[in-house]
C-alpha cells in the first residue's frame, strides 16, 4: 500500500492514509511515514482499529519506547501493555477518576503547551497517541509548528536567543499545579536537563524555537526574568497562525514529531470517558537513520 497525505494545515500536519497500521511497517513504509514527518511533524491516521500491542509494535519501528513519567509515577496500571502510557481520565480499575486525584491532575497537566519527554536525555522524537473513546465535545488536541514559529521571529530575539538553553524539569508542570506530594528520591529519579533555546531539526534541516512549560528557567539568567522570557517565547509560538487544532474520532492514530512540536489537550467534561493511549519513542538518532 502507498502512503497519501492531504494537508490539513497551511504550514504543517496532514491526514496520511493507504498503509493499515495494524501490520507493522515495511522498510519502505517506514521511509516514506518519516519523511512525511519531516515534511509536516504532524500525521492524522483515521480508522485505525488498533490493538495495544499493535500499537506498541507500530511505534518500535522508529525507536525504543520511552515510558516517561512512569519512572516516578508508580502507580498500578491500567494497561495491558506498559509500553504503553495511559493518557485517559481513567482509574486503573477502569472507572472515571475523580477530579482531585493525582490521574486527574496528570490529565490537567497535559492541557499546557508541552513537548513530550523534553525533561530528560534522550528526549522523545515521535509520539502516537490512538483514541479509544472521546466525549461528547471538548477534548481536542492542539499541535503548534515551532520551526514556523522560530522562521517568524525578530532577528534581533533570534540573534539573543542562539546560544541560550533552558532547564527543562519533569516535576515542574505538577508543582505549578500545586502537587506538591513527592518524595526528594522521586525528584532525583528524573534529575533536569538543559536543551538549547534554538536547536536544528534533523529530518527537515529547519530551524526549531524550542520552548514549552517544562522548561523552569534559561541556564545562567536570573529565575524570574528567565521565566518571562520563556512566557514570551511560549505566547509567540503558540499563537493561533502556528496551531492546527485536531478534533478527534474513535479509531484516530495521531502522530507528531516532539522535537519540532509543542501540543496541549483541550478541555473537556470530566464525567464523560475519554481513553487515551499513547506510544512514544526515543530520540535516537540511530533509529531513525532514513528520517534524514
Amino acid at each position: 500500500m502507498t502512503l497519501q497525505l492531504k494537508p490539513l494545515h497551511p504550514l504543517f500536519a496532514a491526514e496520511a492514509s493507504g498503509i493499515d497500521l495494524t501490520q507493522a511497517p515495511t522498510p519502505e513504509q517506514r521511509k516514506a511515514i518519516n519523511a512525511a514527518m519531516n515534511q509536516y511533524a504532524v500525521l492524522v491516521w483515521r480508522n485505525q482499529p488498533l490493538s495495544q500491542a499493535q500499537q506498541a509494535a507500530f511505534a518500535l519501528a522508529f525507536g525504543p519506547l520511552d515510558i516517561g513519567l512512569k519512572r516516578i509515577f508508580k502507580r498500578p496500571e491500567r494497561m495491558d501493555d506498559e509500553r504503553l502510557i495511559d493518557i485517559s481520565n481513567l482509574n486503573a480499575d477502569g472507572r472515571i477518576a475523580d477530579r482531585g486525584t493525582t490521574k486527574a491532575l496528570s490529565g490537567f497537566a497535559n492541557q499546557l503547551w508541552h513537548s513530550d519527554s523534553s525533561f530528560q536525555d534522550p528526549r522523545a522524537a515521535y509520539s502516537m497517541l490512538h483514541a479509544v473513546a472521546i466525549p461528547d465535545a471538548g477534548g481536542n488536541t492542539e499541535f503548534a509548528d515551532l520551526r514556523a514559529a522560530y522562521d517568524a521571529l525578530p532577528q534581533r530575539t533570534r540573534d539573543e536567543i542562539q546560544d541560550l538553553s533552558a532547564e527543562h524539569f519533569a516535576l515542574h508542570t505538577r508543582l505549578l499545579l500545586g502537587d506538591e506530594a513527592y518524595t526528594e528520591d522521586q525528584k532525583k529519579t528524573m534529575p533536569p536537563v538543559s536543551w538549547p533555546l534554538v536547536h536544528t531539526h534533523p529530518g527537515s534541516g529547519r530551524k526549531v524555537l524550542f520552548v514549552g512549560v517544562h522548561a523552569t528557567h534559561i541556564d545562567g539568567w536570573p529565575i524570574a526574568e528567565g521565566r518571562m522570557f520563556l512566557a514570551d517565547l511560549l505566547e509567540h509560538a503558540t499563537q493561533r497562525e502556528f496551531v492546527y487544532a485536531h478534533r478527534w474520532q474513535v479509531g484516530d492514530l495521531v502522530m507528531w514529531d516532539n522535537r519540532c512540536t509543542l501540543h496541549r489537550g483541550r478541555r473537556y467534561d470530566l464525567t464523560q470517558r475519554r481513553d487515551m493511549r499513547r506510544a512514544t519513542v526515543m530520540d535516537v538518532p540511530e533509529a531513525l537513520l532514513d528520517a534524514v
